[in-house]
């Protein structure tokens, strides 16, 4: 574990992190509603070239709230997690997590018969694929990361000192955050995907919020290459 608290908290800062911890929760929930309209009914107006970037810097708005609350208690990125020794380290355990996810979630499934409960797609030009990947990593990934196992998770530990209830409760968090574009089904299985994600980062050596970033991007991305190749 790289990440501890050495002291317990007052009792005023663990109210002072309830608070911004629900405000950030707030915040995030509603931008991702807000999102989601935006992409429904205003995204597929822009011309291809706007819409690709489009659909990545959207995302960001998702990390306002928590940024804005991180401004103001003047916390930096390595309070959540990022580290600038080792990068190359940090983004092959990432890489490797994401092709060992892939074998076990994606490509198993698929070659027990299960494609339809993978998903699929509908893209079929190089470019497409490629796109995905920049947008998991960059967009999807990045956002929710920051969010989810970063600022989230750390507010947590803050509120009370116990890695195991900050895994848990941010990993339902996660599972939660994703009934806006599914179902229930889909909140069981990304609150399972967000404690894998959790117990990586707490249990491997050198595996940090960045190498969460890109074995969550690349994860989703493989998704749907599998899916178009298999």
């Amino acid at each position: 574990m790289e990440e501890t608290i050495h002291s317990v908290p007052s009792k005023s800062k663990r109210i002072s992190s309830l608070i911004q911890l629900l405000i950030a929760v707030a915040g995030v929930y509603l931008t991702v509603i807000g999102l989601r309209l935006f992409n429904q009914y205003l995204l597929m107006s822009f011309l291809l070239p706007v819409r690709i970037v489009l659909m990545i810097v959207t995302q960001w708005t998702l990390m306002i709230v928590p940024g804005i609350l991180m401004l103001v208690n003047k916390e930096k990125p390595a309070d959540l997690g990022f580290r600038k020794e080792k990068l190359l380290r940090q983004i092959g355990i990432g890489a490797l997590l994401a092709a060992a996810m892939s074998l076990v979630f994606t490509v198993l499934p698929i070659a027990l018969g299960f494609k339809d409960m993978v998903g699929g797609t509908s893209y079929k030009y190089a470019w497409q694929f490629t796109f995905e990947f920049f947008y998991c990593i960059l967009g999807v990934a990045l956002a929710e990361e920051v969010i989810f196992r970063g600022y989230i998770f750390r507010k947590l530990l803050e509120i009370k000192s116990s890695r195991w209830l900050a895994i848990l409760v941010s990993s339902v968090l996660f599972g939660l955050f994703h009934v806006f574009g599914g179902n229930w089904i889909q909140v069981l299985m990304t609150s399972v995907i967000g404690l894998i994600y959790c117990i990586f980062r707490e249990k491997i050596k050198s595996c940090t919020l960045l190498s969460l970033i890109i074995a969550h991007g690349v994860y989703d991305a493989l998704i749907v290459l599998w899916a178009g190749i298999l």
